[in-house]
């Protein structure tokens, strides 16, 4: 009986190997082309680039804008709002925007921005994690104008799945910050 039993645990002691392991699920490379970035000027209160991988959609009320990345299956919505002795409310909402997520974000870092030239002021909001919106900004004159940005995916928000996605985005969203004008 002894014999078994020592017999047995050796077989399992020695046919087990640490080279067998269960695999993770696999998720898709995700690689996107080069940004090629293309003026939008459609909108009679501000300008800006975007990336030519996306398309510009402008709403009847010349209000409110977006750009489409169908191949992403993202959005970025662009919400336009004139300063009329209002900066303060319309503050308090773009910074209470993205900590609606706070259930489902890790973190959520700011980028302040500021280009004096251009009069373009405001901050970017990183919302790490599982939440709906990776990223919301907003940017103002803090006289006459105030825009502000949001991008939503169109999947299951599994950060770990759609971070080249989201990095991504955060160039383009960069890169129209940086080049937004008022009109």
């Amino acid at each position: 009986m002894i014999n078994r039993i020592f017999f047995f645990s050796l077989t399992i002691f020695l046919g087990c190997s640490s080279d067998i392991q269960p695999k993770p699920w696999g998720y898709l490379s995700l690689n996107y082309p080069e940004p090629n970035y293309q003026y939008f000027i459609k909108s009679p209160s501000f300008s800006f680039e975007f990336n030519d991988f996306a398309e510009v959609f402008l709403a009847e009320n010349n209000a409110n804008s977006k750009v489409v990345y169908p191949e992403m299956k993202a959005t970025l919505y662009l919400n336009y709002n004139a300063v009329e002795k209002n900066l303060d409310s319309l503050l308090n909402d773009a910074y209470k925007l993205p900590y609606k997520h706070i259930s489902k974000a890790e973190s959520i870092p700011e980028k302040v921005f500021v280009n004096p030239v251009n009069r373009v002021y405001g901050t970017l909001f990183s919302v790490v994690g599982n939440a709906a919106s990776q990223y919301q900004f907003f940017l103002t004159d803090s006289i006459d104008h105030f825009l502000v940005g949001s991008v939503y995916f169109y999947a299951r928000p599994n950060y770990d799945s759609i971070l080249p996605a989201v990095k991504y985005l955060e160039k383009d969203i960069i890169h129209l910050m940086e080049s937004l004008q008022w009109k």
